[in-house]
């Protein structure tokens, strides 16, 4: 097994990270906050340029056709920064499904138009308190048509469209792509703990939809999409869960405290390094990910789920720490600490619940030991 990425990869980490550290920040985080735009557009519109967009998306629909490493990368990047930009329901989840999902009339529809910026894309599952990303949706399908509500669907205020799950009459999965511009769709803005990735309710009323797949290939695509997705929100959650603990390490070696520098205190070194070891646990987890996503290996829904627990675990842990140690001003309104708690809140539950992972990766283990003693 090979865990270290190309040097192209490398090269496009650095290229990122230069950029997004010029361009993205606290500062842009907090204007999305406290504004009623729905992300940032200039930025957007420098990353479209970039080609980020259509990393992944082949060169017959105007993308780069590179790998999922590279996207690995950019989920990092973006995490580590908290740029206020629909990269993860667009790039990361929606396209991904699209391209997934062997549509050719969806894709020629659509895959030009979210590699040259023109279109924003969203996946919807969660139909308000859900912890399942496998349980049976509310959304119904009948006669080509879907009619329900989901809530809350990130970015689901500038999406261009929603690939959502549905039942039909027969309780069977439907995963179908739906035009947010079509006549029937409303949607409202709905709140959420992290104020910068905005979301939305999506209610739909007998609105025409493209049926992406449908009964078992459904399920299949399904499960397909959430290995990939939980190995690529891995990634963010690592960037996101790096920059706290690197924002209370700063802070632990300048704020001083009866006398001295925080940092020196033993209980301070302990909590910074046990932040330490659970991002590089979880940095572990991702890797073996990213490895057995390239790949295919029969693997993937181990390390998938393996990789989805430990970032959640790390990002939390660190984001938590980082509000503890900036003391009382890391709880204010004022403090950047936020950001990270809010995003790691809302990563915990975007693609199911830990504890919906946390069986997965038991299932998995279960087999695989089945399978090695058969």
């Amino acid at each position: 097994m090979n865990f270290q990425f190309s040097e192209e990869a490398e090269s496009l980490r650095d290229e990122a990270r230069k950029f997004l550290s010029a361009e993205a920040g606290y500062d842009k985080a907090r204007a999305v906050m406290d504004g009623d735009a729905t992300h940032d557009a200039a930025l957007w519109n420098k990353i479209v340029a970039l080609g980020w967009t259509g990393l992944r998306i082949p060169e017959e629909h105007g993308g780069l056709g590179l790998s999922v490493l590279e996207l690995c990368v950019l989920a990092e990047e973006l995490g580590r920064f908290l740029a206020p930009v629909p990269f993860t329901s667009s790039v990361l989840m929606a396209t991904e499904l699209l391209i997934a999902s062997g549509h050719a009339d969806a894709q020629t529809a659509w895959l030009p138009k979210l590699a040259d910026g023109s279109a924003i894309g969203t996946v919807g599952w969660i139909e308000g308190t859900s912890a399942s990303p496998v349980a049976s949706p509310k959304l119904r399908f009948e006669g080509g048509k879907i009619s329900g509500t989901k809530r809350p669907v990130a970015d689901g205020m500038v999406a261009n469209f929603a690939i959502v799950t549905a039942s039909d009459a027969n309780g069977g999965l439907v995963i179908a792509l739906v035009d947010l511009s079509a006549p029937g769709v409303t949607r409202a803005p709905c709140e959420t703990i992290d104020l910068v990735r905005k979301s939305a309710t999506l209610s739909f009323a007998d609105v025409p939809c493209t049926v992406l797949a449908s009964g078992d290939t459904a399920t299949a695509l399904w499960a397909k999409f959430l290995h990939s997705s939980a190995v690529l929100l891995a990634f963010e959650g690592v960037g996101g869960a790096d920059a706290a603990m690197d924002m209370a390490v700063a802070y632990a070696k300048d704020r001083i405290a009866f006398g001295n520098k925080i940092g020196g205190y033993q209980a301070v070194k302990h909590r910074c390094a046990d932040m330490y070891i659970k991002n590089q646990l979880a940095r572990s987890h991702a890797y073996y990910g990213a490895w057995a996503l390239s790949t295919g290996a029969a693997e993937l829904a181990q390390a998938a789920a393996g990789a989805r627990v430990a970032a959640i675990d790390a990002c939390q842990f660190a984001a938590e720490e980082n509000v503890q140690l900036h003391g009382g001003i890391g709880f204010t309104w004022e403090s950047d600490c936020q950001f990270f708690y809010r995003r790691a809140r809302t990563l915990a539950l975007s693609l199911g619940s830990r504890g919906f992972w946390s069986d997965a990766l038991v299932r998995a283990l279960e087999q695989r030991n089945t399978e090695l003693a058969a």
